[in-house]
């Protein structure tokens, strides 16, 4: 007999998961988990009064009370932060919220500029056939503008997420690259910790070249030639998909829907497509060349 107690303060309760769910003993031995459940209500929530205040913890410094301002009185080594998804229907908030919270603990710690090192936020949801707007792509942005804060560091994650769970499973290598930012900036073991990041374009007929930081072993192309994920605009602002062609550490981009280009968007989606890698194998940061504002 298999017994499982649920506590549900959300939803309506029970077991929920495909068919294939199973316990699997050291032995080998496999018990399966589908089928109908007897169950027993305990006790039933909704027979309490309602709570004097929301019980929704993202409320104001509800958060920061209960789990950071405990540890102030603590020493501080640095701090690993991943979180986002929650703010992609505001993006452009991000920057300045982000940049706040880690100045206010920087300054309430009093220790310096400690580390403090993020995750972008991983791709996720189904994958669009065009390229259209945006809020996760614009969410990355604000992330990748943190980098001007002193002694912060970036794990992109753009390639590791799966598009019917917001919470990707392959965490290891989101370790490793954060990682790798640690070992390099914090420990002084000089090696290469980010992919590429776009540095600047330059108009050139009806194409555009984009050169990059951080080209570490020469630009790469991830499942062969056929770069995907580069779209490409003229004046009237619309995008489309574009062909895209290393050329030593540059990118060349064009496309026959756009004679005079202007900007070059890269995996600028909720889901995109990576494709661009330096030589030691870390992809490229999305990006954007443009600044338009979102219709």
């Amino acid at each position: 007999m298999i017994t499982v107690r649920v506590f549900d303060s959300g939803g309506g309760g029970g077991l929920y998961g495909a068919d294939e769910m199973q316990l699997v003993s050291a032995s080998g031995e496999k018990i399966s988990l589908a089928g109908t459940w007897d169950y027993k209500v305990g006790f039933n929530i909704k027979s309490l009064p309602p709570m004097p205040v929301s019980n929704n913890p993202n409320r104001l410094a509800v958060l920061y009370n209960a789990m950071i301002n405990p540890l102030t009185p603590m020493a501080i080594r640095g701090v690993i932060w991943y979180q986002g998804e929650a703010n992609t229907g505001r993006p452009g908030q991000y920057n300045e919220l982000f940049e706040g919270m880690i100045n206010g603990w920087r300054t309430i710690w009093n220790e310096g500029n400690f580390p403090f090192y993020f995750v972008q936020l991983a791709n996720w949801q189904k994958r669009e056939a065009d390229p259209v707007a945006s809020g996760w792509a614009e969410l990355r942005e604000a992330q990748t503008k943190t980098l001007e804060l002193p002694n912060t560091g970036m794990a992109v994650a753009a390639d590791l997420g799966e598009a019917d769970n917001i919470h990707p499973k392959n965490k290891q290598e989101v370790g490793r690259r954060l990682a790798l930012v640690a070992l390099d900036k914090t420990y002084h073991k000089k090696q290469s910790y980010s992919g590429p990041m776009y540095k600047s374009q330059k108009i050139d007929g009806d194409k555009i070249e984009l050169s990059f930081n951080y080209t570490d072993g020469g630009l790469k192309a991830q499942g062969g030639d056929n770069m995907q994920g580069f779209a490409i605009a003229g004046e009237d602002k619309k995008f489309y998909w574009a062909t895209a062609v290393i050329k030593g550490n540059r990118v060349i981009v064009s496309s026959p829907d756009v004679t005079n280009p202007v900007a070059v968007r890269y995996a600028w989606a909720n889901n995109p497509v990576s494709t661009l890698y330096n030589g030691v194998g870390l992809p490229a940061s999305p990006f954007r060349t443009d600044n338009w504002e979102r219709k």
